[in-house]
């Protein structure tokens, strides 16, 4: 019987045309993407500068008058005529991997560009007040100079607020705050009749408050957000510990970096993330904020790894591996966004020359290319290739099972590097979409605290091994297999990639019942889609839209058969 944590043996197949149009697709981001992508990044900055010199008085009335206007256009839908409710926004924009096929089906269009504001910085509440297509580099842009930062900053530039806090987000930080959604103090919700209403943990809307994270935004229109700040430093500390032996060794010595075994809150980060480079090395971050004063001290190391022409951040990291345990103190807004330039590892696929000196120090700063034009220019052969030969996941899973789940991705996948990154998933007064497990404050296991049990985001990126040593591989049944191993280990796998659940399975791995108490609540069935229906893999046809006009919706299965 063969060994269960060696990779499964696969038979080789032959190259065909779009094998070749993915390999030479370099040609056409150099000449096309990237510079058109450095002219969108301008113009952004150019608009978010205007937008920055406006007042906060201004800022606001003109977010006033952008709300009316959603109000006056969902008030103009016909819902015997029109379909279903979503954005303006093309399909293409998201920066998340699943297709957004629903758009292709007959809808309703609702146009949210202008909610791209910052509002205010209330240094007094700790609290940025922000509209949902504010980013993560914009924001970061106007509150480090302040000493300030969102609790949980997701590290590329081009995440927006609504996307976070409606789907999914993570950060360094989220082992001590949580995913991005648990910091938001309250939303500004326009609902499916037209009411403006603002809804926290503790006011009449708190049911929408708790339901609005990982619905997808298909409860109702997210305008405006009030989300927790932390006051930071200037430079972060960040000490990189290499890690040797099996995958289960790695997954213990990831989670001794951030929860240390005798529970000395002392010896806790601020920051923590750790890659998987193969199946017997990693490496392990630990960051912990610092002062200009210290980072400058003789005999210290600063890296500014936000300059076009360094490293790679992951390679940068992965020299561990060689030096041993090291330190270096990094700019803190550098170090927020040190996983951009390259997209991860994912700019190695993209550009495969790309992390070259040569090409760095000449053309690193038109880096990294815009994840939306990207998807604008593969057509669909090669998005077609990338589903079946390309992983992009994530698995959130409990973490004492980071071990189990880093064995099956090798056996079942054998994608390197991984990313390992720990959140904390609390136990709220009512049962969301995403849940601990039942019980976990009893267990007392490591990293656990009695009001929320300690998860870990794997995220798998790149191309499998077997795809690059030219076998074949199932992308659809992997990623099938994925989802099956996170139903029955009680994880998640967030909505922004290619998913192969049926409803059954979504609302197994999901729980429904909260979720569809507010689709009632507040008039959202039959004015948006479900959220399964905007996560379901392919094309919607005309009668799926009818019928989920018609309500038509079949049970939600919160708990297996």
């Amino acid at each position: 019987m063969a060994d269960v944590h060696e990779p499964l043996v696969r038979r080789k197949r032959k190259k065909v045309l779009v094998d070749y149009l993915v390999q030479f697709r370099w040609i056409l981001v150099i000449f096309v993407v990237l510079p058109i992508s450095a002219l969108i990044y301008f113009n952004i900055y150019l608009g978010d500068m205007w937008s920055a010199m406006k007042s906060e008085k201004k800022r606001q009335k003109q977010h006033d008058e952008n709300v009316q206007k959603v109000v006056k256009r969902l008030k103009q839908r016909n819902p015997k005529k029109d379909g279903l409710v979503c954005t303006a926004r093309k399909p293409w924009i998201a920066v998340g991997m699943r297709n957004v096929d629903y758009k292709r089906a007959r809808h309703f269009e609702v146009d949210l560009s202008a909610f791209r504001n910052i509002l205010e910085i209330d240094k007094e509440r700790m609290v940025a007040k922000v509209e949902p297509l504010v980013n993560m580099g914009q924001i970061t842009r106007a509150t480090c100079p302040m000493n300030l930062a969102l609790a949980v900053v997701a590290e590329l530039d081009d995440l927006t607020v609504g996307g976070l806090i409606n789907g999914y987000g993570i950060e360094g930080s989220s082992h001590l705050y949580g995913l991005f959604s648990d910091t938001v103090v309250a939303m500004e919700v326009v609902l499916a009749d037209g009411r403006v209403v603002r809804a926290t943990k503790d006011n009449e809307y708190s049911d929408l408050f708790y339901g609005i994270p990982w619905s997808q935004g298909t409860l109702g229109f997210l305008v405006s957000a009030e989300i927790k700040l932390i006051p930071i430093k200037e430079y972060m500390k960040l000490t990189y510990i290499p890690v040797k032996g099996t995958l289960k060794e790695i997954a213990q010595a990831y989670a001794d970096s951030f929860a240390p075994r005798d529970g000395d809150p002392a010896k806790v980060p601020d920051f923590v993330e750790g890659m998987v480079y193969t199946e017997s090395e990693g490496v392990m971050m630990t960051g912990v904020y610092a002062s200009k004063e210290e980072a400058k001290r003789k005999g210290n190391k600063i890296n500014s790894v936000g300059w076009w022409f360094k490293p790679w951040f992951y390679q940068h990291a992965q020299t561990a591996l060689k030096r041993g345990e090291f330190v270096e103190y990094i700019p803190t807004r550098e170090y927020y966004h040190r996983h951009t330039r390259c997209l991860y590892w994912e700019g190695k696929l993209i550009l495969p020359f790309g992390d070259q000196f040569w090409f760095r120090f000449l053309l690193g700063w038109l880096m990294p290319p815009k994840v939306s034009l990207l998807k604008a220019t593969q057509g669909e052969a090669i998005r077609n290739y990338y589903h079946d030969n390309h992983v992009i996941q994530d698995m959130l899973v409990p973490l004492y099972k980071v071990g189990d789940a880093l064995e099956f991705v090798h056996r079942e996948m054998e994608v390197y590097p991984l990313w390992l990154c720990p959140h904390r998933l609390y136990k709220l007064p009512v049962k969301t979409m995403v849940y601990p497990e039942p019980g976990f404050e009893h267990q007392h296991r490591q990293g656990d605290t009695s009001y929320a049990q300690m998860f870990t985001d794997v995220g798998v990126y790149y191309a499998p091994a077997a795809v690059l040593r030219c076998e074949e591989f199932n992308g659809a049944e992997a990623v099938h297999r994925l989802e099956q191993w996170l139903i029955e280990n009680h994880s998640y796998q967030p909505q922004y990639a290619v998913s192969e659940l049926n409803e059954k399975d979504f609302w197994r791995m999901f729980d429904a019942s909260h979720y569809e108490h507010c689709r009632r609540k507040y008039g959202a069935v039959g004015t948006f889609m479900s959220v399964y229906y905007k996560s379901k893999k392919g094309r919607k046809t005309e009668k799926e839209v009818q019928e989920a006009e018609a309500a038509i919706l079949e049970p939600a299965y919160a708990d297996e058969a």
